[in-house]
């Protein structure tokens, strides 16, 4: 009897010790994510208090595009100039907060209101839009990707810049880094590919067709974008500007 016996307690003795080591190695992976994440949640709040008072030379999109261009084996030429927000065009401020987020002012970072509204309102109607705010896209093209799972991060991230920066300079930043066709970032670098001119001189339907490619920058055109900027036009009319 002694010899079965023996056996069986000589083959799970192994088995014990490799569910003990996989269960280290999961405690330690699980640590080291969650370490790492935190390491990354607070670098990019303390970059945050930097921004205060420094321009951005590039962003985590500017980066990733770059990668992804030469992944494809794509030319890439980046067109980037950071201006002062009193040299980008008041109608495109107006255009871009009409366009992406009607409550800019109004919010914490997070529009709470508007995240209801589609959840009670568009949902139950099996349809879906985004209500990423101009904070939450911001904090997405200086620390994130445009890859869907950032978005627990921005939840986190953008109350935090929200406490950081004053609204005319999360506004002033996401003007100047957002992406606005392949390669170009920023007000200054789309008024001058698009019309030619400073950022400064664009007029109103201008602003309002540059705000329209916003969604989908990579694949809209602002001449194109005909009945999304006249919506635009529209909604500023009704804010007042």
């Amino acid at each position: 009897m002694a010899g079965p016996v023996r056996g069986r307690l000589e083959t799970s003795r192994p088995r014990r010790q490799g569910r003990r080591r996989a269960s280290r190695f999961l405690r330690r992976l699980i640590f080291t994510v969650v370490a790492a994440a935190a390491a990354w949640l607070i670098a990019s709040v303390a970059l945050l208090v930097v921004l205060r008072w420094v321009d951005p030379p590039f962003t985590i999109v500017h980066l990733q595009r770059r990668g992804e261009s030469l992944w494809e084996d794509q030319p890439y030429q980046k067109r980037y100039q950071f201006v002062r927000l009193e040299r980008i065009s008041r109608h495109l401020a107006h255009a871009v907060i009409a366009a992406e987020d009607g409550r800019f002012y109004l919010h914490r970072g997070i529009d709470w209101e508007e995240i209801e509204k589609v959840w009670k309102q568009e949902l139950p109607k099996g349809r879906v839009r985004g209500v990423s705010t101009i904070t939450q896209q911001l904090v997405k093209n200086l620390f994130l990707t445009t890859y869907p799972i950032r978005k627990p991060a921005e939840f986190l991230l953008a109350p935090a810049a929200e406490r950081i920066l004053s609204k005319e300079r999360i506004l002033e930043l996401y003007l100047n880094i957002v992406e606005w066709g392949r390669g170009i970032y920023g007000a200054e670098a789309a008024a001058r590919h698009y019309y030619g001119i400073s950022a400064a001189r664009l007029n109103r339907e201008q602003a309002a067709r540059l705000a329209a490619c916003l969604p989908a920058p990579r694949t809209r055109h602002p001449e194109k974008m005909d009945r999304m900027s006249a919506e635009i036009l529209e909604r500023m009319t009704r804010m007042g500007w």
